[in-house]
């Protein structure tokens, strides 16, 4: 039993009003589809239906292309820089004004915990409309060439475990070159990206400029393969970004791709180890498990390990489980049934291997998607649990002797994404990082993220970067080529 008893402490939902349906948002109005094809979205942490959202279709697609190339062409493409940061900073600050409103329904229809939506995921998205405001008008001197001009209009797909969040690393540095959008959200999670369309209409973004498609995988595939496309950001599965690759192969669109990870968080013996516990915690518990950089492998120096495991364990019996609308609730509901699924089926073969499998203690709501915080220990790097991602709340725990062995085990996964270093020693952080194949290295902390630094990763996570000056460049053309 927890040595504290938290009275319940839930957020309001009252300060979000969602509507009955949705349409889709194009050229700066609310508009339904050309089939009238709707669907549902839930709150998987009740399974109660939020609001029927517009299915696009292929008409549907078209028409948001053509408003958005439109609105670049003879609005925002020749607009001062200057004059787009305004644009830029008036989303921000009304993010910033509205934030609670995007973090409670962003834990409605995602299942993550109200704490984490409003301490991490709507502050960050503002921050990064706040930091690519100040490059708008700076594109000349960041080094991407002479007369840097934007590629014209992006499709942008983006994944459900961050929807807010993920919108703003697309859509602020596309507007902040000079490109105009076409967004597709997941989806199991439509709803923050379209109250953002209504928070676009309140800072009077030029019509066209941002376009608000909603529906399934069948949606982001016409958007991607529409010709009247110049380049593509995706952030997703690795599969899903390989088919993406091969179908604009050959065409004069570019693409960025942000995909999987199987991330390793390193610990060494002389580690801070209760710094270290929570870092593994934020690591692979942060929304249930439910991040691309998730450090997913904890490699534990052999004489540590036992110690390590018996800490981790202790700190995982103290995770409240349940309602994410509760402000003390640690893990929330999975996203989706089929999420929990997966995460069920490879957390069963980890077992039928043969690694040892323990959680805490703890009541899962009957209704909603639920999984408890899992640790799997005697796990080998042959393990299916240490091979594939699982996105899930679901910790593999490997152990090694030398700093050889561990960066082995480390790159000894087809992606590419992030990586942990635990250690007091600095030049063996920097040693680590020189030889570790991960886009992002973090030393004694992990996942922490800013709007200054880039993120993203190689192999099959990957390639091009979000976030930094280094975002900019997806969206920039050299104007000396032309």
């Amino acid at each position: 039993m927890s040595p504290f008893e938290y009275a319940p402490a839930p957020e309001s939902r009252s300060v979000v009003d969602i509507a009955s349906s949705y349409g889709l948002f194009i050229d700066g109005e609310f508009v339904d589809p050309a089939d009238g094809t709707m669907f549902k979205t839930v709150n998987p942490a009740t399974e109660e239906v939020l609001a029927d959202v517009a299915e696009a279709g292929e008409t549907d697609i078209d028409r948001a292309v053509r408003a958005a190339r439109r609105a670049q062409e003879t609005v925002w493409g020749p607009m001062p820089g200057s004059e787009r940061a305004k644009y830029l900073f008036r989303i921000a600050r009304l993010l910033a004004e509205r934030s609670r409103e995007f973090a409670v329904l962003e834990t409605l229809d995602n299942g993550k915990p109200i704490r984490e939506s409003r301490d991490v995921d709507v502050p960050t998205a503002a921050a990064h409309f706040f930091y690519y405001a100040g490059w708008a008008d700076k594109l000349d001197h960041a080094g991407f060439g002479v007369a840097p001009r934007p590629h014209g209009v992006a499709a942008q797909v983006i994944p459900w475990n961050f929807p807010l969040l993920m919108l703003a690393w697309k859509i602020a540095p596309a507007l902040a070159t000079g490109n105009t959008v076409v967004l597709k959200p997941a989806e199991t999670t439509p709803l923050s990206a379209l109250l953002f369309a209504d928070l676009l209409r309140q800072a009077e973004l030029p019509p066209g400029v941002v376009n608000i498609v909603t529906g399934a995988r069948e949606t982001g595939a016409m958007l991607v393969a529409h010709p009247g496309i110049d380049k593509i950001a995706f952030t997703g599965s690795t599969a899903v970004g390989k088919r993406i690759a091969r179908e604009i192969a050959g065409t004069r669109k570019t693409v960025t791709l942000e995909l999987g990870g199987k991330a390793a968080n390193i610990l060494f013996d002389d580690a801070p180890i209760d710094q270290a516990v929570e870092g593994i915690v934020n690591g692979i518990y942060f929304n249930q498990g439910q991040v691309c950089c998730a450090g997913s492998r904890l490699l534990v120096q052999e004489s540590v390990a036992d110690e390590v495991v018996d800490r981790l364990k202790e700190r995982l019996a103290t995770l409240r489980v349940g309602d994410p609308m509760d402000k003390n609730t640690d893990v929330g509901a999975i996203n989706s049934a089929a999420q929990l699924e997966r995460i069920t089926r490879l957390a069963e073969a980890g077992t039928a291997e043969g690694a040892t499998r323990w959680s805490p203690a703890c009541d899962l709501p009957e209704q909603g998607y639920w999984f408890p915080p899992t640790v799997f220990t005697d796990v080998s790097a042959a393990h299916t649990i240490a091979r594939e991602e699982i996105f899930g709340p679901v910790l593999s725990v490997l152990t090694f002797r030398t700093p050889d062995e561990a960066v082995a085990k480390a790159n000894n996964t087809p992606y590419g994404l992030s990586a942990g270093v635990w250690t007091e020693k600095g030049s063996r952080i920097l040693w680590m990082a020189d030889r570790l194949k991960a886009g992002v290295v973090w030393a004694n902390t992990f996942n922490r993220f800013d709007p200054t630094s880039p993120f993203g990763g190689y192999k099959e996570s990957g390639h091009g970067r979000e976030g930094g000056r280094h975002g900019l460049a997806p969206y920039l053309v050299d104007g000396s080529t032309d």
